[in-house]
Formats: structure tokens, sequence, C-alpha cells
């Protein structure tokens, strides 16, 4: 469940930053850059905060 919302998280803020970007008039190729990355910096960061931890053996 935590990595779902990591994701909403993400996506609510792509939406924001693409919107923000096409009302300054920034180029669409920059704007499709930038979610690229933005979305991949998200789920890396979803996968980490939500994959359980190794158990010692």
């Amino acid at each position: 469940m935590s990595f779902a919302l990591y994701l909403l998280g993400v996506i609510v803020l792509i939406s924001g930053l693409v919107y923000g970007a096409w009302l300054m008039s920034v180029p669409s190729q920059w704007i499709i850059v930038g979610a690229i990355v933005v979305a991949g910096a998200g789920i890396l960061s979803a996968v980490s905060h939500t994959r359980s931890k190794d158990k010692p053996q």
C-alpha cells in the first residue's frame, strides 16, 4: 500500500511540474525529459523506502 501512495504522490508531483512548465512556455521536449527524470527518481525512492529489509541469518 505504501508503494502505491508513493507512486500517487509522484504522479501528482509530475502533473504539477508539467502544468507549471507548460504555463511558462517551456518546450515540450524538455517537459517530457523532466517528467521522465522525476518519474525515475520517484520510482527509485518508492522502492527504496517500501521494500522489506533482509532478515539477518
